[in-house]
């Protein structure tokens, strides 16, 4: 058997389970999840290794229109992502609709194989449901192959690895066998924290938050890393609703995220959060660059 290697592209519409499902490939969590629409807001490498391939997930945002620049950022991105690869996966939930035939039409300019993945079917109550969505799909666009799956439920999962595998070309390792992504600890860490913001926090600021990590140090005396983070929002009343009652809600998130840290990293840290108001930061092409969301 030959080795095989390639990029995968996890594409479909906000809120289909893109990154559970990288996270249930992966077997640990790379990429954070949320019951809300666009979480995730950049492209993060998850790579699996076995002795007859490497598969190099890409998880992207939700494909939408965006209505601040910061939106239309991810957007671009989200559709870059889908070029030079070797297999999109095409995740979605439910019966063909009108942001789904946008998505399918990107998919046109390219040659790449895609399959369709549909995701949730745990939540559905009979095959039958699944065959109808895969129906409304079936004449719209030349699909490679199409797997039924739940991420949430790690159902199909390798059934989905094995249609991967076959449009994967021969090629080399591109990265070491130990290596499972290209996200630094600081680019985790950060994601955490928004993760729990967007678990935590009123439906007003989530989408208006970013997360920067501004120091790690280490701690030799209590044998742990301290570690401060900003939070940015774009208008004093999200500050207060962070903050919450006496404290309490920023006090939730940061032990949460705590938490979360420690286990993902193998780790022991000391978490100081802060909130700064930057006004229509989502709007400004300096602040997007600082704070990550370059336009690719």
């Amino acid at each position: 058997m030959s080795y095989r290697s390639g990029f995968i592209t996890i594409a479909g519409r906000p809120n289909v389970g893109k990154s559970t499902l990288l996270n249930a490939l992966m077997g640990q969590k790379i990429a954070i999840t949320s019951p809300k629409p666009q979480t995730t807001r950049s492209r993060i490498t998850g790579i699996i290794n076995d002795e007859a391939y490497q598969m190099i997930f890409v998880d992207t945002p939700g494909m939408h229109e965006g209505k601040h620049l910061l939106g239309k950022t991810i957007d671009k991105l989200a559709v870059n992502s889908i070029q030079g690869v070797d297999v999109v996966l095409f995740v979605t939930d439910r019966h063909l609709g009108k942001s789904e035939t946008k998505i399918l039409n990107y998919f046109k300019a390219i040659s790449t194989p895609v399959i369709l993945v549909i995701n949730k079917i745990d939540l559905l109550k009979s095959k039958i449901q699944t065959d109808e969505i895969i129906l409304s799909y079936i004449n719209a666009y030349p699909f490679k192959e199409v797997v039924p799956i739940s991420a949430a439920s790690v159902t199909n999962l390798d059934h989905l690895k094995e249609a991967i595998y076959k449009y994967l070309p021969e090629g080399p390792q591109y990265y070491p066998e130990e290596m499972v992504t290209d996200q630094t600890d600081n680019t985790l860490m950060a994601e955490i924290i928004r993760e729990k913001i967007l678990y935590h926090a009123q439906e007003e600021v989530p989408h208006s938050v970013a997360v920067v990590i501004e120091s790690i140090t280490p701690n030799e005396e209590y044998n742990t890393v301290d570690v401060t983070a900003i939070i940015i929002v774009e208008r004093s009343t999200q500050k207060q609703i962070l903050i919450g009652s006496k404290g309490e809600k920023i006090k939730k998130i940061g032990t949460a995220a705590r938490r979360d840290i420690n286990k993902t990293l193998d780790t022991k840290i000391h978490l100081s959060l802060w909130i700064k108001v930057k006004k229509d930061w989502r709007n400004n092409p300096n602040e997007l660059k600082r704070y990550g969301y370059q336009d690719e």
